[in-house]
Formats: structure tokens, sequence, C-alpha cells
């Protein structure tokens, strides 16, 4: 008998078609008797199915040797299956219970001592019990007869799906040779067609051997389809990657084929793109006036942009950074203009008030006319929201003829963002400095760090620190930029800082400013801007600039003390925009406009009074005081309240105090201990009352020294029983030995305290010269009491 087999190694091949011509094949046409008693021949990696036949390489003694005896006498063995392939010497145990009877086909010995054999497996059996294990495995067995096929069309349905199946598996895995399509088609018993793509699938033994142990061959069917399934999903996966991976691959011999062509193109037409761009940089280079250390590393750049395919990602990384070193101006500045009477009437026009930073801003102007050339001072404007430190920054820049850029700080975390990134990363830039610069193409222009008491710093570095480099003089002209790695000289740069609260700048940043403190505005002051300014602008925004109608002096003055409360004038601003919008819906429906005179019209506009002075004027009750404090939106009014109820002399202090502020109450309390007979106290009070000391507004943080003299008016009116004197204020700070000592932020209280109606105010003596530094149009009507002890004051605050 000759036999005809289709081989290939299993670690190359996913389907493994092995199949003799004839598929009921025997010895001289007869059926060999299977006796009951079987040498056993344990398969660590697959199993064998009936019809299918295998080549097998036998390395244990023990299966040599129960080989070599079957092929001698009739050459039948049972095969079965290892439960465990990583198991060496398998016992009993090991071996799985349903195997396939085999016919030693061809036994061959190899040239290293071992032997390999062809089986040809015929039918099932179940291991009944094991005989010996020595020399080799013997076992009753009891051989299991395979039903007769189905007649009906549901298993002809299913064979036709398995041909179906494995065909296009075989399609599909380019490792699977064509042949073995064929040799499917070929098979016509329906019972050796699933037997067979069994053996040959690419599964694990533990399904293999759930098909063989299946006794209905149309479960088995059922099984097997199911198995191949999701071969043919795994396969479709595997080919789908790699003709993905084969596309990709192809692109790209394919672009770079174009780009070779496209440069011979290129060179036969004269020249490529990059080299245009090239010389167009050069010609650009030869207008700058540059150091000459920038001019080096200019032309270094390129030098190396010639060598440079332009395709390349350096390419863009290198022609970037030089075209940022061609953008900026080296050496292009404004002139200067040194009319100082026409600076002022612009600093004037534009500003109403401000006499402090217009007489500085003047005298910069008046050495820079002298000696042509100074290092350019870093000045901070420092004062609440809405008087206008960044718009007098804009008036600035108009004054001197310089242009204007503005950079904005608050909420900036990324030290890069002032320094750059180093260009090696993607998507690097220059710091905003740099930048801005760049943006304006001027190296001296008034460049506005509009809140710069608003940087954060976090893990990715500090800004305040890397702006201590930008705010030096002594510095600033050898500016680092990590992105254009040289320096750029920014001492010829007028910077000019906004912030709200000096306490948040960091102490080595504020050392380098020049600070400049703006007050909040005063009623007289308001009335002017809203006169000069905000009036007019408001007109032409609501399209009612050539409409006759007239908001009178005291209407703006009546919603500037009954509609707001601020040092600014941008509610002011937002309140005269809502009259705007009454007269244009007015001449809209009317085509006339209304004059606005009286507090009538107001209401009707505007609605009810939102603020009354009436709530500070008095202190109706003893133990109310009525103190002045300072915020960073400008000064205000705060109520400190005492009560005494019976205790053991402990005080209570509640309102969102900060520590300074319960101190204050505790020296208060220990002064007026101290000196209870002086001020006609009974001593044993203080023992037998609780002092609760409370400041409303309890949702508001509150701290500082300054309410000081208000909890000691307060505690004391509460202990004597006299009442505070009606429209009077107080602040200042106070100590053990009786003393008042000064406050900051004096003129903010003191208009805080005339827009609340106040007409005292007391302060300590050393307060006085920031009283004469305040205009005194806008403190008419005031009476000032200055003191130095802390006795003057309980003598001219209580009734």
């Amino acid at each position: 008998m000759k036999d005809t087999f289709f081989l290939r190694p299993e670690e190359e091949m996913d389907f493994i078609p092995i199949i003799p011509l004839n598929e009921n094949d025997s010895e001289n046409g007869q059926e060999t008797p299977v006796p009951n008693i079987l040498p056993l021949l344990p398969l660590r990696n697959t199993v064998l199915f009936p019809g299918v036949v295998l080549p097998i390489t036998v390395g244990r003694d023990k299966s040599i040797k129960a080989v070599n005896d079957a092929y001698k006498a009739d050459k039948l063995v049972g095969v079965v299956a290892q439960k465990d392939s990583e198991v060496e010497d398998p016992t009993v145990s090991d071996l799985e219970d349903i195997g396939t009877i085999a016919r030693i086909v061809k036994l061959i010995k190899m040239p290293d001592g071992g032997t390999t054999v062809i089986i040809q497996g015929k039918s099932r059996f179940k291991i009944g019990s094991v005989t010996t294990d020595d020399p080799y495995f013997k076992a009753n067995i009891e051989t299991l007869v395979e039903p007769e096929l189905p007649k009906n069309q549901d298993f002809e349905a299913y064979v036709s799906n398995i041909k179906d199946l494995a065909t296009q598996i075989i399609q599909l895995s380019p490792n699977i040779p064509s042949e073995a399509g064929i040799i499917l088609k070929n098979i016509e018993n329906p019972s050796f067609l699933i037997h067979f793509i069994s053996s040959n699938l690419n599964t694990d033994l533990v399904e293999k051997q759930k098909l063989l142990e299946l006794n209905n061959l149309q479960a088995r069917a059922d099984l097997l389809m199911q198995l191949l399934q999701r071969e043919l999903q795994f396969a479709e996966l595997k080919n789908k990657v790699t003709v993905k991976t084969k596309t990709e691959l192809d692109k790209q011999q394919r672009e770079y084929f174009l780009q070779q062509q496209l440069k011979s193109i290129r060179d036969e037409l004269g020249g490529d793109s990059n080299d245009r761009e090239i010389k167009e940089m050069q010609k650009r280079a030869e207008t700058k006036k540059w150091p000459q250390s920038t001019k080096e590393m200019f032309n270094k750049g390129i030098e190396k942009l010639e060598r440079m395919h332009p395709t390349t990602p350096d390419y863009s990384i290198v022609y970037n950074h030089l075209d940022l070193i061609l953008d900026l101006p080296w050496d292009e500045t404004t002139n200067d203009l040194y009319d100082l009477k026409r600076a002022k009437k612009i600093l004037d026009d534009d500003h109403y008030g401000m006499a402090k930073v217009k007489e500085r801003i003047l005298e910069y102007l008046a050495v820079l006319k002298l000696k042509g050339d100074m290092k350019s001072p870093i000045l901070c404007f420092v004062g609440p929201p809405g008087i206008g430190k960044t718009s007098l920054g804009r008036s600035i820049a108009s004054a001197i003829g310089r242009k204007y850029v503005r950079l904005s700080l608050g909420g900036l975390h990324d030290e890069s963002e002032i320094r750059g990134h180093r260009k090696t990363y993607i998507g690097a830039m220059p710091g905003r400095i740099i930048q801005s610069i760049r943006k304006i193409k001027s190296s001296n222009p008034v460049m506005i760090l509009d809140e710069i008491d608003k940087v954060g710093h976090d893990m990715r570095g500090d800004p305040s620190s890397a702006l201590l480099e930008v705010l030096d003089p002594e510095q600033n002209n050898t500016f680092y930029d990590n992105y254009l790695e040289m320096e750029y000289d920014l001492s010829k740069v007028l910077f000019i800082a906004t912030a709200n609260d000096l306490n948040n700048i960091q102490p080595a940043l504020r050392d380098r400013l020049e600070i400049i403190n703006l007050s909040g505005y005063a009623v007289e002051e308001k009335i002017e801007i809203a006169k000069r300014h905000l009036i007019p602008k408001q007109r032409e925004a609501h399209g009612l600039k050539d409409k006759k109608f007239n908001i009178g002096e005291k209407v703006v003055e009546r919603i500037i003390q009954d509609y707001t409360r601020e040092s600014g004038v941008r509610e002011l601003d937002r309140y005269l925009a809502a009259i705007m919008r009454y007269e244009a819906k007015e001449y809209a429906i009317k085509n006339k406009t209304k004059s606005i005179t009286n507090a009538t019209d107001v209401e009707k506009i505007l609605g009810r009074p939102k603020f009354s002075n009436e709530l500070y004027k008095v202190a109706n009750m003893p133990g109310v005081a009525v103190g002045l404090a300072w915020t960073y939106v400008g000064g205000d009014i705060l109520f400190v309240e005492t009560s005494l109820s019976d205790g053991k002399g402990e005080i209570k202090l509640t309102g969102n105090l900060g520590n300074v502020m319960k101190e204050s109450a505790t020296t208060a309390l220990t002064y007026l201990q101290s000196n209870a007979r002086k001020l006609n106290i009974d001593p044993e009070l203080f023992n037998k009352k609780m002092v609760h000391v409370h400041v409303p507004e309890g949702a508001v943080p509150k701290d500082g020294p300054s309410a000081g003299v208000t909890m000691l008016t307060s505690i004391a009116s509460a202990f004597t029983g006299n009442r505070v004197r009606s429209f009077l204020g107080m602040t200042g700070e106070i100590t053990l030995r009786g003393q008042v000592l000064p406050v900051g932020g004096i003129k903010e209280k003191i208009l805080a305290a005339k827009r609340a109606g106040l007409k005292e105010i007391i302060l300590c003596w050393q307060n006085q010269k920031d009283i004469e530094d305040i205009d005194p149009n806008f403190i008419r009507g005031l009476k000032f009491h200055y003191v130095k002890t802390m006795q003057q004051v309980l003598e001219i605050a209580l009734v």
C-alpha cells in the first residue's frame, strides 16, 4: 500500500492537512481484528482522530518499546492524549480515558537514534483498566462504535458549512498552501471530513479531546463549527493587521519614491523651494543691525538649514527659530517725544487726578530729554480695581510716543510662559515677553504687566522668580529666553506693573519695583470723571452722541452715593450705561429723549437705592462703635458690637476675625481692666461678666491691627453704659501701655467715611501727614481728632 501525505512543521502552520488517499485503508484489503488488550502510546501535544494519518516522533523509552513491539505484532496501538503535556513520565491518572486505536503504517529509524512513526487512526476506544505499566502501558479497552451518519438536511448543512469555513480559513492564511483546499474538496465522507478538520484545527488540546469524546456526530459537527467560526474571526483579524501594515509600508515607499522624483524635477527647474526660503532669509538678514553673537548664531542656523531636507522634522524647528531671530527688533526703536507740555496735556485729557503718577512720568521724560538715554524705571501702580491703572499705561505710551503692549499675568503658573520653552520640545514657543516684543516690532515699547500680584506658582515653576530678571534694570539688558537661546536687551522697555494688593507680590520682586500708590476716587473726582469721560463714552456707545438730553451733576452724585460702594468707577459706568439704554429705548419708541434731573427719574430707571448712609450715622446703643477698614478694593466701614452677660470674665470673639484682630480685642480688655478705676468702671464687673465682641458680615474674613481703637471704644462703651458719639468713625492700633499707633490706607478709609456720611474721625497723631496729602475739597465737612493715647480716644468717643 502506498500512501500520499501533505506534511509541514507544526510551528509554521495553522492547518495541517495530513490525509491518506484511501480513507478506509486496510492491510491486504482486510480489516485487522482489534484485540481486547492493547499497548498504549501517550501523546503530549495532539489528539489523533479516526481515519487521520499522523507522523509522530517517539522519544521516550517506554513509547519506543511499545511501538516496536506493536509493529512486530499486529501493528495496532492505543493512542491517548496526556492531560498535561508538561509531564515527562506520565502515570495512569495523567492519561485521558478516551483515545483512538491506530495502525502503524510505517516505522522509520532516524540517524540521531530517534524513531518516527506514521500512524493512522482506526476507531475510538475507551480504557477499561490498565493491566500493566512496565515496560509500557497496556490496557483492557472497549471499542466505541461510531453511530450511523444522520440522514437529515441539518447535518448536510453542517457539513457544507464546515467545509466552507475551512476553505475560507485556508484562503486567509498565507502559511497554508492552496493544495489543502483541493484536498478538502475531494473528501466525500462527512465523518472523515469532521475528523480530518478537527485534527488540523489550530486550537488547544482540551477542545480537541472534547471533540473526540462526543459520541453524537452531529454534536461533534456543531462544536467543530463553533471552533471554526472563532478561528475564522482570528484569521480575518490577523489578515487585516497584515494588510494594514503592508499598506503603510507601501505608502512610505511610494512617498519616498515621489520625493526623489520631485527633487529631480526641482533640480531640473533650477533649485529647491527651501533654497528660495533660505535666500529670502539671508536677504532679510542683510538689513538687520544686530550683535555679533546673534549674527554668528543666525549664520550657523542657515548652514544647518542648507544641509537639511525640508521634510525632516528638525527643518521646521530650525526654520522657526531663525524666523524669530529675524522678526525681533534688535536695534529698532521708536523716537520718544520730549514735548513735556504735550505729554502733560495727553495725560490730563485721558485721566482725571493721579497727580503723583503724572509727575513721575514727566520727570522721566525730562531726564530722557537732557541725557538722551537712560535705563527705564520699573513702575508698579498699586490700587483698588476700576481706578484706571491699566488704561493709564496706554496714556503714558501715547504721551511719550511709544508703542503699547499689555501682558496679562493673572493666573500664570508656568515659568516657561516668561522664559520660553526649549525649542527641542514639540510645540515649543518663546516666552510671552519675547512674543510681545516680536509682535510690537519695537525694542522700547511701554509694556504693561497686568495683575502682577495674581501670579501663581506650582510644580511647573515659579513665574515670579522668572520675572526677577525681567524687572531688574541691572540684569534685563541680558535677558535669556530658553527658545531664543541667546540674550536680548530689555533695558529700553518701560515696564509698568499693576497690582491690587502689594502683600501678594514676592518680596524680592517687590524690591525691584518703584511702587506708586493710587488711592480710590472721592465723590467729587467721580463726578468729574463721569462728566469728562464716562458719559461721553456711553453716549457714543449707545448711538446717542447727537441726541440732546442732560444728566445733571446732582443725578450723578445721587447714583454714586446711593447705588455704588466702590473706590473705582466701573459700577458707576454700568449704571450710566443703564441710563443710556433707557434713553435709547425712549428715543426708539417716542422719537425723543428725556433729561434726567432728579431722584425720581433715577429711581424710575435704576430702581430703589441699594445703599443707605442712615445705617452708619447713628450708634444708638452702648457697645456699638464704627471703625474704618481697608480692603484691596478700597476703604470700607465696619461695626464693632460688644455685649455683656453673666459669666466668669472670659471674652468671646465672633465675626470671622483673624489672629491680629483677636489680639487687639484682648489688648483692649486688658487695658480697661488695668485702668478700670480711672475710667469709672467697677473692677468686679470684669470677673462677673462675659464679654462678647462681634463684627458683622461674618462671611467676610477680617484681620489687621487698625480696628484696635474701635474695639477699645466698643468694650468701654458696654462696660460704662455710655453711648458712642453719633457720626463718629475711628481707626488706629493700640498698645498695652495705652498708646495709639499709626495705620495705613488712610485716604481710602477717609473716602469711605465720607461716602458713608460720617462727620468726625479719630486718628493717630502720626497719620496727620496722610490727611494733608488729600485734596481739602474731598474732605470738606469732616472733623479730625488726632490722638496719642487711648484715654484721649475714650474722652472723645464716649458721650
